[in-house]
């Protein structure tokens, strides 16, 4: 009985010693979870959500997340108003190279209230302004690429009539209440270094490569960043100097919106 005891002893040393590994590592997941997620951007409350109606805008669309962001700005950074799941696109990853081709574009674009459609046959749209400087410099061809309404895409980010009411809802006020140009800036995937890795030996690598310091400076400023073609290629500008306001008020915010609600009528 003197030497089972020991054995007994040593193997119930070894289960509670198992059983509190196990139970260290399971406490631990949801700590490495929170980590990995942190980063994510949040949407603002509902009451904020509301107030940022007329501010400028910004707007991110991410293909491989199917996922296309609205931002404000808020006391001199863009927030997030909403992230909103695209419905459908075609063509996978990759620019938009030729027309026909069904791709959706990647790439950065400027719109103004000229590219506005309230009337498109896919309820109401928002044409991207495709090809910009970028890809005429690359002899791309395509035209009318738009982010709309319903779930169909032959080359479009279509977002379904709901989500799409509010996008262009928050698009239209923020010219109206002064805002010139909008940015569009549309990504393959969200461009940290290890989704970068994963995706090194695309045939689109290079290109990606132009496009993801525009998306780190973002993502560090929370100021959509100002970009140019140089010889062919996508080049991170300086920042403007200027602060321009949150909301560069035009009109009384009762009169923007009359403005907007006979804007969506009448045109």
């Amino acid at each position: 009985m003197g030497k089972i005891a020991p054995f007994f002893a040593m193997r119930m040393s070894a289960t509670v010693m198992s059983a509190t590994v196990m139970f260290a590592a399971i406490i631990c997941l949801p700590a490495v979870s929170f980590t990995s997620s942190a980063s994510e951007p949040v949407a603002v409350s509902k009451e904020l959500k509301q107030q940022l109606l007329g501010s400028s805008v910004y707007i991110q669309i991410f293909k491989e997340e199917r996922t296309l962001e609205l931002y404000a700005r808020l006391q001199g950074e863009y927030r997030l108003v909403q992230s909103y799941r695209i419905c459908e696109f075609s063509g996978g990853l990759g620019p938009k190279r030729r027309e026909g081709d069904f791709k959706s574009p990647e790439g950065f674009y400027t719109i103004d209230m000229r590219h506005l459609k309230p009337d498109s046959k896919f309820y109401r749209a928002i044409n991207i302004g495709f090809p910009n400087d970028y890809d005429k410099s690359q002899g791309y061809s395509g035209k009318y690429l738009m982010i709309h309404g319903a779930c169909k895409s032959i080359g479009c980010y279509a977002m379904t009539d709901a989500y799409m009411d509010e996008i262009f809802n928050y698009v239209q006020t923020a010219f109206i209440f002064g805002q010139e140009k909008v940015d569009i800036n549309i990504y393959p995937f969200r461009m940290t270094e290890q989704n970068m890795q994963r995706h090194r030996n695309s045939s689109d690598y290079n290109f990606w490569r132009q496009l993801q310091p525009g998306y780190e400076y973002f993502a560090k400023n929370r100021m959509p960043p100002s970009v140019s073609v140089v010889n062919g290629q996508y080049v991170l500008s300086r920042p403007p100097t200027s602060s321009a306001p949150e909301s560069q008020y035009a009109l009384t915010k009762s009169d923007a919106l009359t403005k907007a609600n006979t804007l969506t009528k009448t045109e």
